[in-house]
């Protein structure tokens, strides 16, 4: 990663995180309180920066079938959208309770793909987003589950953070996962996998690069952030991919240190 990517990721401010169900959650399926708590604090020193911050975060499904005692992630939509009812009120609610801690006010908001669509819904998403980021909150942002059976069956939430990154015009989309950057092999199963450090563009061969998905209760895989950067690219957007088992890898990040993997935006 050359010296003015690293400029430009310093110089960043509008950011928006995303953090998938892998990443908040244990193998069993529990939240990572521990976890939850220290992202709290990384956005909430963002935001003392003066940078725009935005969360997208995914485990509605994940926490509801937990709650509601499923061994595994349903398959029936009806049951999805239930278990997402439920985790949405729960992760709300843990969020709230440790963004509070460190001074820091959050919103809710509930997407589907119609809402980033030419008209009057992506202007009122696009206003609203705008007013809440001028007020110093930070929006927390999910898929609108319990509504749309097209975002379960069909979505995914790094692409979703893709697309509100677009829409905002963000500097960096940064996705937390359960891996710590792209690979030019699955470094699971090939120890000797090198990490790719910088993507100037996403081709088909980067594509092709994509794995399998994460635990039981998760939905993305690397494909899916792969697809996100493509995205990124094409609005103008950096895209960073990290290790999610520590958010201090996002400090780390912003302060010019080389890892993960960044993608070039057009």
């Amino acid at each position: 990663m050359n010296i003015e990517i690293r400029e430009k990721i310093k110089n960043s401010k509008r950011i928006v995180i995303k953090v998938g169900t892998s990443t908040l959650t244990y193998p069993n399926g529990n939240l990572n309180f521990h976890l939850m708590n220290k992202l709290a604090w990384i956005l909430s020193d963002l935001r003392n920066q003066d940078r725009d911050v935005v969360l997208v975060t995914s485990g509605a499904i994940g926490v509801g079938s937990k709650s509601l005692n499923f061994e595994k992630r349903p398959t029936l939509t009806r049951e999805k959208q239930a278990a997402a009812a439920v985790g949405q009120a729960e992760l709300m609610h843990i969020y709230k309770n440790f963004m509070s801690e460190y001074n820091q006010r959050v919103a809710q908001i509930l997407l589907t793909k119609d809402d980033f669509k030419e008209g009057e819904r992506r202007t009122n998403t696009t206003n609203t987003l705008e007013t809440l980021l001028g007020f110093g909150v930070i929006p927390i942002i999910n898929a609108n589950d319990t509504i749309s059976t097209f975002e379960i069956e069909f979505s995914d939430n790094d692409r979703l953070s893709a697309s509100v990154a677009t829409l905002i015009k963000a500097d960096l989309l940064v996705i937390l996962t359960d891996i710590d950057a792209l690979y030019d092999a699955n470094p699971k199963t090939h120890p000797e996998a090198k990490r790719i450090s910088y993507v100037k563009k996403v081709t088909d061969d980067i594509l092709a690069m994509g794995g399998e998905k994460g635990s039981e209760f998760s939905v993305g895989g690397m494909e899916t952030k792969l697809l996100a950067a493509r995205k990124c690219y094409n609005g103008g957007v950096m895209m960073a991919i990290l290790d999610g088992s520590n958010p201090s890898f996002i400090e780390e990040l912003i302060s010019g240190k080389d890892i993960g993997t960044v993608f070039d935006c057009e």
